[in-house]
């Protein structure tokens, strides 16, 4: 198995550093709709939905329209609807649980996650245009909560964050999660190399206390993310999203803390 996820990282790292380097927007973004076809094939199969395919093309089909016809596709109110989609109607699910699949509240959940999806992929495309750079500095906020959450889970874990749902996730996990992001981000306003990343520019542009805030909010988000896409996985009795990655499951479980982290990420970024 270890095996099999290193070969897998391998042949993706040599697929997404090229065009990462490149900074050639047209590049990314076919590359972009491949995973984005590939999560959203997933997240029908995770709600039951019928004909899992033909659903996923019709998103596709919206997020190629956005990316290669649109001028502009970074439309605040995407990711307003997006974060409070999350606050209103899918973070309620991991204490109330989740509806019965095949039904009217199941069907709704499943377009709510769809468009958090297309809009974690708008989010992506956006930060992307600012740079590379700028992307990943976006996605290392939730490794680095991800990573963080894992050895103060192990060290001072007693106390469960969500039972039913991820037995392994520690409320001491996540605040020392909390914490290194917020040590981790905070750096970089002290380093020049790294001042066009967005926790520096968030810094730079609207002070320590709303960085605070904002980066107490994304990790909380990453949370949820996990939690909401590991709730769907345990109602339809499935271990991995799908088998696409070999050794690592699905896209989805990939970016399961992205979808609500990335959205939420470019609303703070173009709060001017």
């Amino acid at each position: 198995m270890l095996k099999t996820r290193v070969l897998t990282a391998l042949v993706l790292l040599a697929i997404l550093l090229p065009v990462l380097y490149s900074a050639n927007f047209y590049a990314f973004s076919v590359l972009a709709v491949v995973f984005f076809a590939a999560a959203m094939w997933e997240c029908q199969r995770l709600f039951k939905k019928p004909g899992p395919i033909i659903m996923a093309a019709l998103w596709v089909g919206l997020l190629i329209y956005c990316l290669f016809h649109l001028a502009d596709f970074s439309h605040p109110l995407l990711f307003a609807l997006s974060t409070a989609f999350w606050a209103l109607r899918l973070v309620p699910t991991l204490a109330r649980g989740l509806p019965e699949t095949h039904n009217f509240s199941s069907g709704m959940l499943s377009t709510l996650y769809g468009i958090s999806i297309f809009a974690c992929f708008i989010a992506i495309a956006v930060f992307f245009q600012r740079s590379p750079m700028y992307l990943f500095s976006v996605m290392a906020i939730v490794w680095i909560a991800d990573i963080g959450a894992y050895f103060s889970g192990k060290t001072f874990g007693k106390r469960k964050l969500a039972p039913t749902i991820s037995p392994g996730k520690s409320w001491e996990g996540a605040i020392g999660g909390w914490i290194c992001v917020l040590l981790l981000a905070a750096a970089t306003s002290f380093v020049p190399a790294l001042e066009n990343t967005f926790t520096a520019q968030l810094v730079a542009r609207k002070g320590w206390l709303i960085f605070v805030g904002a980066m107490t909010l994304i990790t909380a988000a990453s949370v949820v993310g996990d939690l909401f896409e590991s709730s769907l996985k345990r109602r339809v009795g499935m271990k991995d999203s799908s088998n696409l990655l070999p050794g690592h499951g699905g896209v989805l479980d990939r970016i399961d803390a992205l979808i609500p982290v990335l959205p939420l990420a470019a609303l703070v970024d173009l709060w001017r």
